[in-house]
């Protein structure tokens, strides 16, 4: 039921209090960025609120859910969304958002018919699932996100923040079985979609000079692909793929990935380089 417009207003006042609120605490915090699942981080300790303030936060962080469930003013929705989604850029609101039964509602907002609030859900739940304990919620919705990947326009905002969370729900290899019969739409989007979309050529990604983070989950990409490609004598079957597949191009030795698997050997981060080896010795 749609609320009267004096309620709507001061709820629309609450939440932009509360996202100043959340932006000014971020700039004092020093903007730390999330992090893989089950290692995000909040705010530096020796910058974190006092105990009051941080339990007026969660306080803060009840009212936007409450609110969410109450209204279906789409720009209250869109507001509040990405306001939760802003606070999960700290690991304790994270579990503050999944205990109030936060991942449920958000979940919720993937039906709206309203692109943008189904984009800011998306949003919301990209940054909640930075979190092991979240991602086991937020399997749930996996199907019915890569249905909206598939019908929603090439190369829209919805498609791309559809990807962002797949991308995050699949760095291992729990939930990869809930899309694999989205793959061919997935193929479809890296032959027809944009640089945004394709981000970028996939070969290209295997490179020292990328983000860290991408690095990392290309890689795990590519060595749970080829651990999967596995047959039961442990041997990978060729036959039935093509040489233009994305197994052809990374789990067989083809030149270039070889190449640059090599010089990622020398990378400095650990992480990257026992993934490397991961690919080298399956």
């Amino acid at each position: 039921m749609r609320e009267p417009r004096g309620a709507a207003v001061r709820a629309a006042a609450l939440l932009l209090g509360a996202g100043a609120c959340y932006c000014l605490w971020r700039l004092a915090a020093g903007g730390r960025r999330g992090q893989r699942a089950g290692a995000a981080q909040g705010p530096p300790a020796d910058s974190s609120p006092p105990v009051s303030t941080h339990t007026m936060d969660v306080d803060a962080l009840q009212k936007l859910i409450h609110l969410l469930q109450a209204t279906d003013d789409p720009l209250i929705q869109e507001q509040a969304l990405i306001t939760l989604s802003n606070s999960a850029a700290f690991s304790v609101n994270q579990d503050i958002i999944r205990n109030l039964d936060g991942l449920s509602v958000i979940g919720r907002m993937l039906s709206n018919c309203i692109p943008k609030v189904q984009e800011k859900a998306l949003n919301a739940l990209n940054n909640l699932s930075m979190n092991v304990k979240n991602q086991e919620e937020i399997q749930v919705y996996i199907t019915q996100v890569c249905r909206t990947v598939e019908s929603a326009p090439l190369n829209s905002d919805v498609q791309l923040a559809g990807l962002r969370l797949l991308t995050n729900m699949s760095v291992t290899s729990d939930y990869h079985q809930k899309m694999i019969n989205s793959i061919p739409c997935f193929l479809h989007l890296l032959s027809e979609g944009t640089e945004r979309t394709q981000v970028p050529s996939l070969v290209l990604l295997f490179d020292s000079c990328i983000n860290r983070d991408i690095l990392v989950r290309a890689l795990a990409f590519a060595a749970n692909l080829k651990k999967n490609m596995n047959n039961e004598e442990g041997t990978v079957s060729e036959e039935q793929y093509s040489e233009d597949s994305i197994f052809f191009i990374l789990c067989r030795d083809s030149a270039p990935f070889a190449q640059r698997l090599a010089s990622l050997l020398h990378h400095p981060d650990t992480e990257v380089k026992e993934q490397v080896v991961r690919i080298l010795t399956q």
